[in-house]
């Protein structure tokens, strides 16, 4: 009789089967997975450059940045002087060794060429690493 009551509870308690629940949560991965690669493809094909809001967050600083400008034509300026991209190095370093925390902004032109505006970039970041910036305008 004590053998018939322990069956009893022994089959009273819950079993677990974890299978199904497995086979929905993959399911719903699936379903997300194919979903995200469907909707990042579409943003890959139909290319636009990005619009920006005024809600962007600006860097701020306590010094002054120093402002590197690159016109229409390719030509560097700084003070409305315009140099070569050695003396703009050499300019870069002096004004980040008096000023290490400072940042360096390059305000380009936007009918630049991207291959312009990041040649010269390049060149800005193997001087001030993390400390270079593109400057850019904001929407009305």
């Amino acid at each position: 009789m004590f053998r018939n009551q322990q069956r009893n509870r022994n089959s009273q308690i819950p079993e677990v089967n974890l299978i199904p629940m497995m086979d929905v949560l993959m399911s719903v991965l699936t379903f997300f997975i194919i979903t995200s690669m469907t909707l990042s493809g579409r943003r890959i094909a139909n290319v636009s450059l990005p619009i920006v809001d005024n809600d962007v967050r600006e860097q701020s600083s306590s010094l002054e940045p120093f402002i590197v400008g690159l016109n229409q034509r390719g030509e560097i300026i700084i003070e409305n002087q315009h140099i070569t991209l050695t003396s703009l190095e050499k300019e870069i370093q002096s004004y980040l060794k008096q000023n290490p925390k400072a940042l360096v902004i390059l305000k380009a032109d936007k009918r630049l060429s991207y291959k312009q505006v990041l040649q010269v970039l390049k060149k800005m970041r193997d001087v001030g690493g993390d400390r270079i910036s593109l400057a850019i305008e904001k929407s009305n």
